[in-house]
Order: structure tokens, then C-alpha cells, then sequence
């Protein structure tokens, strides 16, 4: 088996495994050679991640197995892609579900599901994943519901110093349908404004 057809199989496997790597068993294995040869191979591929200033990955060793970085000097580029989420990645239900909390929190998931006439169960976990709501109390209510309300990386998201820079809404709102739209298209507004 030729270096470079090593080299492939060897970028391959690591892309495969991602953030849990590989070992040197585990790449001889896959490559039907000794373990003892693994280690040197896969210096002579770092090396020519390294030295290729045209790649934006290197690879690097941690607790013993092998796996794809990115190189230091795209720190910068990446954290930028990082703290600007785009706003159109989250559905309507979303951002109507995220709007409802913005302005009535602390608000339980079955008084969301009022506004909006439809269940919520997977925008409101949607948003939790994505750190944009928390849990913050239940209610004094039977049952006890859970109280949900916005997040810092909310303010981050919207560009907000605090929820008063939320787009204000018109006072008089007549039946929930209307409530809904307006919620949804204060917040769609408040996007707009900071993509």
C-alpha cells in the first residue's frame, strides 16, 4: 500500500471519527499494519498538515488517539462564525415560541401553546438546546409547570444590552391570533435589524 493511499485512508478514518479520535491500534487495524509503524506514519502526516499553509486543519494527539484540529491561527475567523448564529436558522415555530417568552416571561409552555393554538413541545426544546431559554421557576399552580424565560446568549443573539431594547408591541391586541402574528413579527423585526 503506497504512502499516499495510507495518507487518504488515514484522513478518512480520523474525519470519520471526528472529536473521539483514533488510536495507533486502532489506525494499524484499520490499515493492517503493526502498531509500532503508526506512530511514525502519523508524524509524516501531521508534518505535511502543518507545513501546508493552503489547509486549515492539522492533527493532533490527545489522552492517545489521534484526531482533526483546526490550526491555531483560524481562531479568530472561527470565533466570529461562532458568536454570530444566524438568525434564519431557527423555524417560524421557533422564533414565534422565543417571541411569546421574550414578552411574557416568565410564561409555562401550556400558556405558549395559548398564543400560539398549537402544541410547543419541540420549539421550546429546540430553544433550551440552543441555550436561548432556561427554566426559571414553576409556577404556584397545580401541577407546578415549569416557568421558562430568555437567556443571556438571547440578548447576544438579538444584540440586546436588555429585554427594555425589545421591539415594542401595539397595546391594543384583541384575540390571541392577532397576539401571535404580532409577537412573531416584533421579534422577525429585531432580527432584521441585527443580521
Amino acid at each position: 500500500m503506497g504512502s499516499d493511499n495510507q495518507h487518504a485512508i488515514i484522513e478518512g478514518l480520523l474525519f470519520t471519527a471526528g472529536d473521539s479520535g483514533l488510536s495507533e491500534e486502532q489506525i494499524a487495524e484499520a490499515l493492517n499494519m503493526e502498531v509500532s509503524e503508526i506512530a511514525e506514519l502519523m508524524e509524516s502526516i501531521s508534518s505535511r498538515y502543518e507545513e501546508d499553509l493552503s489547509r486549515g486543519l492539522e492533527i493532533a494527539a490527545y489522552a492517545g488517539k489521534y484526531q482533526f484540529v483546526t490550526k491555531k491561527s483560524l481562531a479568530a475567523h472561527i470565533k466570529l462564525l461562532a458568536d454570530s448564529p444566524s438568525p434564519s436558522s431557527l423555524t417560524q415555530a421557533g422564533l414565534e415560541t422565543l417571541a411569546i417568552i421574550a414578552y411574557k416571561q416568565p410564561v409555562t409552555r401550556v400558556q405558549i401553546e395559548e398564543v400560539r393554538g398549537v402544541k410547543t413541545d419541540g420549539p421550546v426544546h429546540t430553544l433550551l438546546a440552543r441555550g436561548l431559554i432556561k427554566e426559571v421557576g414553576r409556577n404556584e399552580g397545580a401541577g407546578r409547570a415549569i416557568l421558562y424565560g430568555t437567556t443571556a446568549e438571547f440578548l447576544d443573539y438579538l444584540g440586546l444590552k436588555d429585554l427594555s431594547e425589545l421591539p415594542p408591541l401595539p397595546e391594543d391586541i384583541d384575540d390571541e391570533n392577532e397576539d401571535s402574528d404580532l409577537f412573531f413579527e416584533s421579534l422577525r423585526n429585531g432580527l432584521s435589524g441585527n443580521e
